[in-house]
């Protein structure tokens, strides 16, 4: 089955550009982003902090059975225009990562239709290469047939 999720990754860049249309309204898939209660859902970890405002900042937790947290992420939101771009670092703890660069734009297609284009940027080709060669591209797509699972109740 083909994936819903394209990546694009340039070889010899640091970067890569991430593009998905949704059957949801433009609102409804920035909520996506925005709203606790929804990224909980769909990225399926706790929410420790989201403040979805320029100079805001983040904190994501998932836990195991006992209670040990296997990921945490957090980062700074350095512009958030409502509907239209979320600019901010992702920062994976206790990983070989290092920090990375995110700008989110949201497209209006249709009424019920939308479009995301997350552009990535790393601090090294082979920060970026290191990173496609995980399951990162299925991860992605699930994360998004998710999104698209979880608000097509809300619709």
């Amino acid at each position: 089955m083909e994936q819903k999720t394209k990546i694009s990754a340039e070889d010899g860049k640091q970067e890569l550009v991430i593009t998905r249309e949704f059957d949801l309204p433009l609102e409804l898939l920035f909520k996506a982003y925005a709203e606790a209660e929804i990224v909980e859902q769909w990225m399926g970890t706790k929410v420790l902090k989201l403040e979805s405002k320029k100079h805001g900042s983040y904190q994501f937790e998932t836990s195991d059975a006992q209670g040990k947290v296997v990921f945490r992420a957090n980062g700074t939101i350095h512009e958030f225009i409502l509907n239209e771009k979320i600019t901010r670092t992702f920062e994976m703890e206790n990983t070989p990562f290092d920090v990375q660069l995110e700008f989110l734009e949201f497209e209006k297609l249709t009424d019920d239709t939308s479009k995301l284009r997350m552009h990535v940027v790393y601090r090294s080709v082979a920060l970026r290469d290191q990173m496609l060669k995980l399951p990162f591209a299925q991860g992605i797509n699930m994360a998004h047939n998710r999104i698209q699972e979880i608000l097509n109740k809300l619709k």
